[in-house]
Parts: structure tokens; sequence; C-alpha cells
């Protein structure tokens, strides 16, 4: 009977008794804001929301460059209904959102084929499926920052904030990645430096005398 804890170097899992281990790796940080990188659509349906406002979710997945192989970059379309952040702004702001999105879609399409855009009907899940994922094309990586009222902390992500043709535009060089590595560094350490100072002065607002 083979052993279920056996490990491929030699040895087994069950060695492991002291109830701790660390996978390495860490927490990633986002790809530099205005990198383009090369990327697939691996994913593409519909989806909701909790209020169940639907939009198209597309989860790309980068191919290149290498430093960046393999990284998922989420994006959301409001095409038909209103995007509830835009919404909160107007009306006149959450159409044109959607008016927006309409036109990432249609790139998207374009770039792969334009398949969907030869029909003038909703796309469903099986249809963006067949002919939106698989298809290499360029995205410009933005950066979203979010800080946490409570806390101080800045989570930070990637969207995306541009596609193109791989025929008409090119990844982004190492010496391009380089110096966006050194202004998104700059950037952070700011902004690690501003929030000590508030935190500061906050403590100091609540001293009692």
């Amino acid at each position: 009977m083979s052993d279920f804890w056996g490990l491929s170097e030699g040895g087994s899992a069950a060695d492991n008794v002291s109830g701790e281990f660390d996978a390495g790796g860490g927490n990633m940080q986002p790809i530099p804001s205005d990198t383009n990188v090369l990327a697939a659509i691996d994913e593409a349906k519909w989806a909701k929301n909790q209020k169940g406002d639907e939009f198209i979710s597309l989860r790309w997945s980068v191919i290149g460059p290498e430093e960046f192989a393999n990284r998922k970059i989420f994006q959301k379309l409001w095409v038909t209904d209103f995007d509830p952040s835009a919404a909160a702004k107007g009306e006149d702001k959450a159409v044109a959102k959607r008016d927006k999105a309409k036109k990432m879609l249609a790139a998207i399409d374009s770039n792969a084929g334009g398949k969907l855009l030869a029909k003038p009907v909703m796309p469903t899940d099986e249809s963006m499926t067949l002919h939106l994922t698989n298809k290499p094309m360029i995205i410009k990586v933005m950066l979203w920052e979010m800080t946490d009222r409570m806390t101080g902390d800045v989570a930070r992500g990637n969207w995306v904030g541009a596609v193109s043709s791989k025929v008409t535009a090119k990844v982004s060089t190492p010496e391009e990645i380089a110096n966006r590595k050194a202004d998104m560094a700059h950037h952070q350490s700011k902004a690690v430096g501003a929030a000590s100072r508030a935190s500061r002065d906050l403590d100091g607002d609540s001293i009692p005398f």
C-alpha cells in the first residue's frame, strides 16, 4: 500500500509534527501602472452583484513579459445595468460608463475576431467563451488603490485600462517596467509616510490633556 503522506524527495509529510509550515511567496506586488502586457481572457461570463445588478465578468491571464506570466486580472464590464459607483454620481455618469463598457467590449471582440460584433444580440456565456477566450492581445494594466479608513492600510490591485491588437501595440520593455516600478515604489513610500503622519496626528488629538 502506498503511503499517502510520502514526499517526492523522500521522507513523509507526517514527519512535520510542529503544526507549522510556510509555503513562501508572500503578497505579490501588483503590476506597475501603465504597463503593456500580452494577455488572453481565460474566463468570460455574466455575473451579478449582491443587489442583482448584472455585468460581464472577464478574467485575463498574463502571457508576457515572463515576470508577470500567469497573473490574473479581473475586469467588470457594466454593459446592461448601471455600475453602482457611477450611478451614485448621477444617471448621466452611469450612462456614460455603460457606453464606455460597450466600447471596451467591442474593442476586445474586434481583436478576438469580431464574431460577437457581427450579430446585434446580447452575448451569452457560451458565445463569449467561444469567441473571446484564448485570443492574445495587448492590454494596458493600471493600478487601483484603496485605503482602509479604520487601519490606514492601503490595498492595491490591477485593472484593465485599454486593449489593443498585438499587431499594432507592443509589450512594455524591461527598461519601461523598471522605471514604472521605481515610480510605484516612490509613490508607495510617500503614501506610507502620509498614513504614518496622519496616525501620529490622530494619536496626539486623542491625548486628554
